[in-house]
């Protein structure tokens, strides 16, 4: 597979983690500047947008590992 193939397939998955992330990080900003909000209530918002955040990454460097390795389908692995 040539080298530029692998960054095309490589771009999508992290165009779309960017994005997600972005919107995470901006979610966790909101939860902090809402003052009516319960002290538990932030610190529920906070940890499962953190949660999530940590999981987007985490399969972005699959997905990665996935695409220069050359597998194409995860199916093949079951």
């Amino acid at each position: 597979m040539s080298k530029s193939n692998v960054i095309r397939k490589m771009v999508a998955p992290i165009v779309i983690t960017v994005i997600t992330c972005m919107f995470l990080i901006g979610q966790i900003a909101v939860f902090f500047f809402i003052p009516e909000m319960p002290l538990w209530g932030t610190f529920l918002g906070v940890g499962c947008s953190l949660l999530v955040l940590g999981a987007m990454i985490y399969v972005l460097i699959e997905r990665i590992k996935e695409i220069k390795s050359g597998v194409e389908d995860d199916l093949d692995n079951y």
